[in-house]
């Protein structure tokens, strides 16, 4: 029987079931059934809670009343249920309900409470049922029965733990202090940093300090390494608060962007798990210019998390600052714990830097006089980012004081006067914003006597809630929990069910993602600890194109879990299922902690595109990649080392229909390759033009045609330069001469392709008074591309190399480049 229309025939007149639930009740690890109903009448809404009477039920007679809640359209309970012993006069309808409801408590169950707390309501008077014993135990018929079944021991006593939490933990104050900087790749100044870092009278407990800009040249951006770190990490030390003594935790860099963390001395005992990771949202997605750098800890019981984030500059990327914003949320994790934590995974979360969120809808001089009339709440409601939060495009739950200081960007270095030149209107592009429990924001401020950039620097002070422990409380609770567990340990399994045991995917192309989502239950009376394991014989747990989060997580009794299948063809993939060396096929080994396994099919129809193929097949083909058989596409792809005659070792024509748009339109780009990322929508839609025809015009705009030419080179199986000729490239890059001779053996097609782009990167720099193009950051660029490193043999891979030996490759392939950008080629090509 549709059980809506089973609730419906337990309601009066009037009232209306619309939608009904199973759901259940857990105590003591054991879960009781229920149905849980919305209703409605005149508008108003509660949740009337049923007891299964028989199991299954097949009538109205099969259930009885449980309970009722009151409830409001977000669905928690009204405030002023908080003040009084029943509701509101209008809701009298479901305070009839209650003379029938077992687990009502008239005096207390009303204080605010949200439907998520109906896991939890008290079980004292249902007690005497079948599940439970009086003792609390579950009875042994229950348990042969299978209705009640228990988790891993670990499990259990975690979940009980962080059930009775709040019995053996106390809330600690805690000072932060939390700035920021764009010091515009300025070295730091002769006075100090102590109007800023120590202008309060009192110490903090722990300093939060980013910047952002530390270092503007090329060498920086290029080769992520720069003498101002130390410069400015010597300044920051001599300038924390002199009445406390600090020890640096954890020092992340990334380009421009720095983040430090240091504690005093005496807490340095309780700073635990710490860990820092990076995020570049510049070129290509990848690149340090602009992204984010986090740290993370735990400070007793508590886990905090520092972002330092510069995101995408000009009052016109707004879009693009959110969709960086989104990026790092997606991509920051701290992949030394198990499972990784993202971001949301904490307690209590900073977020600060170089927004970049701008004033709008104001004309600059009238901004300007607002600001120095000090009416700056009235340029508020024009902030970018308060827009963005309240339409909840970004920075969705953080939380910001006041901006009660004038706007921090842009001043005319050393000055306290505006930078006219642009004509832009200022603004609070430095901000520092919190998310969590336990936070009080204290003081929110710039620092404008520090005038050596164009951005003032900005801090913050906080009074946090720390959870400490207090061992004699905790030791006692949790002897109370395994000793409640030792009645139950070796009775029961965990239980889980999925909803879908196949996930088939949408026609899977190159560069679009798909997402699926997977619902694990547990239907067990217990916790649950499942996770996604490998294979026998496999190194990862699925297969490179298919990311799953969570891949491991802990489920109460009653909980369920949507997890995330997320499939995208990237350049690291694209390749071996072009080939058909790789299928959109997967089997997926989901693990219970104490249980039996599941398995997960995945599977997707693979349409094939040029990006990815390889030159040896590209070269062969005189038609669009979308007209060839897949079985002669497989051929070309499997015979991959046959000669190939002197007429097929052109470039070929989807390479040279990309930098033929770009010769034609894009030479005098401003910095083409490095100023924007390419749009994905104009991307895609270049990759269907290639695969499908030989278009007149790409479509999209120049910088969408240089990203996927990027793309394009970065996805080949085998790269510009091929492997076989990888080390001698390298070995030869001090000598022009030598790299010549080099580059004169490539195989023939191979060769063209090398000097063709050579000789269009060429004419590029030509226009370098309108393009701004830089010869060393092409090369570099370029070189990391068309030199990518050999993979190694299958089940082996290349031999570990140390940070600076890396760095040594990369000087070497942006140098082998860099000679033909430089020297004239002209008889390196033949005849």
């Amino acid at each position: 029987m549709d059980p809506t229309a089973l609730i419906q025939g337990k309601l009066r007149p009037g009232e209306k079931a619309i939608v009904v639930a199973d759901a259940g009740i857990v105590q003591d690890w054991v879960k009781s059934p229920r149905l849980i109903a919305l209703v409605e009448k005149q508008s108003e809404h509660a949740l009337i809670i049923f007891s299964p009477q028989n199991i299954p039920v097949t009538c109205s007679n099969d259930v009885s009343f449980s309970n009722a809640i009151p409830i409001d359209h977000e669905f928690h309970c009204d405030p002023a249920f908080s003040k009084r012993k029943g509701p509101i006069p209008d809701f009298c309808w479901v305070q009839d309900y209650w003379p029938l409801c077992p687990e009502m408590d008239s005096s207390s169950a009303y204080d605010a409470v949200s439907v998520n707390d109906i896991a939890a309501i008290d079980l004292c008077d249902d007690a005497k049922g079948d599940g439970l014993d009086s003792d609390g135990a579950v009875r042994r018929r229950a348990i042969a029965m299978g209705e009640a079944p228990i988790a891993a021991r670990e499990s259990v006593v975690r979940y009980q733990m962080a059930q009775r939490e709040g019995a053996f933990t106390d809330i600690h104050n805690f000072r932060i202090f939390v700035g920021t900087w764009n010091v515009n790749g300025n070295s730091p100044p002769a006075s100090g940093l102590l109007e800023w870092l120590a202008c309060d009278s009192e110490p903090p407990d722990l300093y939060a300090i980013a910047f952002q800009e530390l270092d503007l040249s090329k060498e920086a951006f290029l080769f992520n390494d720069t003498p101002k770190e130390d410069e400015w990490t010597r300044a920051v030390i001599t300038s924390l608060h002199p009445k406390a003594r600090y020890r640096k935790k954890k020092q992340v860099r990334l380009v421009g962007m720095l983040l430090f963390v240091f504690v005093q001395e005496r807490h340095d005992a309780y700073v635990t798990s710490l860990g820092g990771e990076v995020v570049g949202t510049g070129i290509m997605g990848k690149m340090g210019n602009k992204g984010g750098v986090s740290i993370r800890m735990e400070i007793h019981s508590t886990s905090l998390c520092f972002v330092n984030s510069h995101l995408a500059a000009h009052v016109e990327e707004c879009e693009r600052r959110n969709q960086d914003f989104h990026d790092i949320c997606s991509r920051l994790s701290f992949s030394n714990f198990m499972p990784p934590k993202t971001i949301k995974h904490h307690d209590q979360i900073f977020w600060f830097g170089d927004l970049n969120y701008r004033i709008v809808g104001i004309e600059s001089n009238a901004a300007k006089a607002k600001i120095d009339a000090g009416n700056w709440s009235e340029l508020w409601s024009k902030d970018q980012l308060k827009q963005q939060q309240k339409d909840g495009k970004s920075f969705m739950g953080f939380n910001e004081a006041p901006l009660d200081f004038k706007p921090t960007y842009q001043y005319a270095n050393n000055s306290d006067e505006w930078d006219n030149e642009k004509g832009r209107a200022p603004a609070w592009t430095d901000r520092i914003l919190w998310k969590g429990d336990h936070i009080e924001n204290t003081k929110y401020r710039s620092h404008p006597t520090l005038r050596s950039s164009d951005h003032r620097p900005v801090s913050a002070l906080f009074n946090v809630g720390v959870k400490v422990i207090d061992p004699v409380r905790y030791r006692k609770i949790y002897e109370e929990v395994m000793k409640q567990l030792d009645k139950l340990e070796n009775e029961f399994l965990p239980q889980v069910t999925v909803d879908k045991l196949e996930i088939i995917y949408d026609v899977v192309k190159f560069l679009e993602p798909q997402s699926k989502t997977l619902t694990i239950a547990n239907t067990g009376q217990v916790p649950v600890q499942f996770e996604f394991i490998k294979k026998l014989n496999d190194s990862y747990f699925c297969k490179p194109w298919l990311s799953i989060n969570p891949y491991a997580d802990f489920l109460k009794p009653g909980e369920k879990r949507d997890i995330e299948l997320r499939l995208k063809v990237d350049p690291t993939t694209v390749a071996r299922l072009n080939s058909g060396q790789e299928q959109v096929y997967d089997i997926l080994v989901l693990h219970l902690e104490g249980g039996k396994d599941l398995f997960i099919t995945v599977q997707g129809d693979y349409q094939r595109t040029c990006f990815g193929l390889s030159l040896h097949t590209l070269v062969q083909l005189k038609v669009p990649v979308s007209e060839v058989p897949t079985g002669k596409l497989l051929e070309l792809e499997a015979d991959r080392e046959s000669e190939i005659s002197a007429c097929n070792a052109g470039v070929p024509k989807e390479i040279w229909l990309m930098v033929d748009r770009l010769y034609n339109e894009g030479l005098d780009e401003d910095e083409l390759f490095f100023a924007k990322q390419g749009l994905d929508v104009e991307i895609r839609a270049i990759r269907d033009a290639l695969d499908t025809g030989t278009p007149a015009v790409l479509p999209g705009n120049v910088t969408s045609v240089a990203g996927a030419l990027l793309l394009f080179l970065e996805s080949l199986p085998e790269p510009v330069v091929p492997y076989r000729f990888h080390q001698q490239c390298l070995d030869s890059s001090s000598n022009y001469i030598a790299c010549m001779r080099v580059a004169a053996a490539f195989p023939d097609h191979h060769r063209n392709l090398f000097f063709y782009i050579c000789a269009f990167l060429k004419e590029a720099l030509l226009h370098t008074s309108k393009n701004g193009l830089d010869p060393r950051a092409l090369a570099t660029l370029f070189g990391a591309i068309m030199l990518k490193e050999p993979v190694g043999s299958p089940g082996q891979g290349l031999p570990a190399r140390t940070e600076q030996a890396m760095k040594a490759r990369e000087r070497q392939k942006a140098n082998f480049v860099y000679h033909f950008l430089v020297n004239d080629f002209v008889d390196a090509t033949g005849p």
